[in-house]
């Protein structure tokens, strides 16, 4: 994550009111850095983006179908001046069919929706086979998710009853549905402070963060690919030393069987 930031003088947004506008700043530039670097080859051409209006992940990107969507009641008042989305939805609803987009983008997405189960299984079905889905979020497990989280108060969370989203359990939601994790990155390990001075005092915690304690970032990154299997086409060769079941040998009775019995006397006298 950038070492330092020039404070902006807008104020923060209202779902990063807890954090302070030097972590928003930080936390934004370290995800547009990363959105620029990952998705700029990603080749396709319909992709979309829902989550944190203020992160413009596709600006790098070279398809020639990009859409900026929101969904209005998770993102009330987060939307920058001047902010016109392309698509208005719900994020436990999407309008495309299936296997129509080759890219979506779900920066903090998931961590506000009402229902994250049924906005992953919404992405899965309209991404194509092969398709890339690229997740942030906040990390429970560091200091930045400790202090939205302390106290019992979910104040990133003001408008729904979603507790934050774990990087394991994340993984573990996209391989359920089928996805294979490619990167996976964390960043901010320095502590939220009010100042950006402070801040700065604070920023040797970034490099030894990331090299001793990774998986306590403030925030994860996730770049999956949406797995389809396929049946496989064996060659002939293969194929004539697979037995078939039909020409498999089965017992079958016969009616000459000697059927053994004990040996009367004139079995005896016979065999003399």
């Amino acid at each position: 994550m950038e070492p330092f930031i020039i404070e902006s003088q807008d104020p923060t947004t209202a779902w990063l009111a807890s954090l302070g506008q030097p972590v928003a700043s930080r936390l934004l530039a370290w995800e547009q850095t990363q959105a620029d670097q990952l998705l700029a080859d990603v080749f396709g051409y319909h992709a979309v983006q829902l989550g944190w209006p203020e992160l413009q992940a596709l600006r790098q990107n070279r398809m020639p179908h990009r859409w900026q969507a929101c969904a209005e009641f998770e993102w009330p008042g987060a939307a920058p001046a001047g902010f016109n989305p392309d698509v208005w939805l719900d994020s436990r609803s999407w309008p495309w069919q299936a296997d129509s987009l080759d890219l979506v983008v779900l920066p903090h997405t998931l961590e506000r929706s009402a229902d994250p189960h049924a906005c992953l299984r919404e992405v899965e079905r309209v991404l194509i086979p092969e398709g890339q889905l690229l997740i942030t979020g906040l990390n429970p497990m560091s200091a930045w998710g400790w202090r939205q989280t302390r106290g019992g108060q979910r104040r990133i969370l003001s408008n729904t009853a979603q507790p934050l989203i774990g990087y394991r359990r994340m993984r573990d939601w996209l391989r359920l549905l089928g996805f294979e994790v490619q990167v996976s990155r964390f960043g901010g390990w320095t502590p939220a402070l009010a100042t950006e001075a402070w801040m700065h005092r604070w920023r040797w915690m970034e490099t030894v963060g990331e090299r001793w304690w990774p998986i306590f970032g403030g925030v994860y990154l996730l770049l999956a690919t949406k797995r389809v299997p396929a049946g496989r086409l064996l060659p002939a060769k293969a194929w004539r030393t697979v037995r078939s079941p039909a020409v498999a040998t089965a017992p079958v009775a016969r009616s000459d069987t000697l059927v053994s019995r004990p040996l009367t006397e004139k079995d005896r006298i016979d065999l003399r």
